[in-house]
């Protein structure tokens, strides 16, 4: 046996022992409940997993390794293949699939990493939810699975509640935080409104884009995510007990809410955007207008300016050569005065 390979013990029933490739640092935690008290563990137990064991576990993969990850879930806990498959590939929208003996569950929580840069982005936690085990697989960014472990030890009812009471804890403080991250898209969107008739600002599209792809992210997960919770709190599922179907409910209301006012932030975003684009054309319009005004006064004054060019003998006004190009002039000022005036008078200027 490989030394830097961790042994998994196995029941007294078998002569086999699974192998369970070592994690990197912090990568794999594993909390145990039993007679009472929660303890952490540093390695897997197979008769943890026996029906009469009396021991509830809770085994967070965060970061990972992809073979590491796949050897836990398909190897140690002999999860399906499909399930295995969508826990350790890319990010998946929120979904909630039976299989037998266990729940997998795909939910979205804040990518604080992300947002911190100006931007909103969400990172897919995976839950394997079964009788007397919870499997959690992230990318070791969640604030929320590091606060519900940071109380874990401290509070054995956490875990001594159940696996599915300890998924509506995470579940719960995850959407808790989506709420300042909501608020602040509504400020960012506060802020573009107030600037979207600025003359002066030219990088209002390229904000109101932007917040038109963070609102557009926040509502593909939160509407799907939406349905995944109101199915845990209709008791679709055996695992979700009466007591619990409350609480997400209440964790449903607050998703019902967020998804409301994502409908309502896309739909100001989009009023936003079509209200900047009719400024600007109105603004062209103005210019153009502006423009158009002054060429049609100068076309009378270039037909002058031309015939008087002309190397040809044309009659003379009243005052001899020396006045007259102060008369031509003055024709010129007339004539212009005479068509801002018209202007003027139906409303064009």
């Amino acid at each position: 046996m490989d030394a830097t390979e961790q042994p998994v013990r196995t029941d007294q029933a078998s002569d086999v022992v699974c192998l369970v490739p070592p994690a990197p640092a912090d990568a794999m935690t594993i909390f145990v409940h039993s007679g009472g008290q929660t303890r952490a563990a540093e390695a897997l137990d197979p008769a943890w997993l026996q029906p009469n064991a009396g021991v509830t576990v809770w085994v967070d993969l965060g970061n990972a390794d992809a073979a590491h990850t796949r050897h836990v879930l398909a190897d140690f806990f002999k999860f399906h293949e499909l399930a295995v498959e969508d826990a350790v590939s890319a990010s998946h929208h929120p979904k909630v699939e039976p299989y037998d003996g266990y729940l997998y569950l795909i939910l979205h929580g804040i990518d604080f990493n992300a947002t911190q840069q100006g931007g909103f982005s969400t990172h897919d936690i995976d839950f394997f939810v079964g009788p007397n085990f919870l499997v959690t697989i992230h990318d070791g960014t969640s604030r929320s699975i590091a606060l519900v472990q940071g109380i874990c030890p401290r509070n054995a009812f956490v875990l001594g509640s159940g696996p599915m009471a300890l998924v509506h804890r995470i579940v719960d403080t995850m959407v808790d935080n989506y709420r300042p991250e909501v608020n602040q898209l509504e400020e960012r969107l506060d802020e573009v409104e107030e600037a979207v008739f600025s003359a002066n600002n030219e990088t209002i599209v390229r904000q109101i884009l932007a917040l038109k792809r963070d609102v557009g992210s926040l509502r593909r997960v939160v509407m799907p995510q939406r349905d995944v919770i109101a199915r845990l709190a209709r008791r679709e599922f055996a695992a979700v007990d009466e007591a619990l179907s409350y609480k997400f409910r209440d964790v449903h209301d607050h998703l019902v809410r967020l998804a409301d006012e994502a409908n309502t932030f896309h739909d100001r975003i989009t009023g936003v955007l079509d209200a900047h684009l009719s400024f600007v054309s109105n603004r062209m319009n103005e210019v153009m207008k502006v423009l158009t005004l002054i060429a049609t006064i100068f076309m009378p004054l270039t037909v002058l300016t031309s015939l008087y060019g002309m190397n040809v003998r044309l009659p003379m006004m009243p005052g001899g050569e020396q006045a007259q190009f102060w008369e031509v002039v003055a024709l010129m000022a007339v004539i212009s005065g005479g068509m801002i005036w018209f202007f003027r008078r139906r409303g064009w200027v």
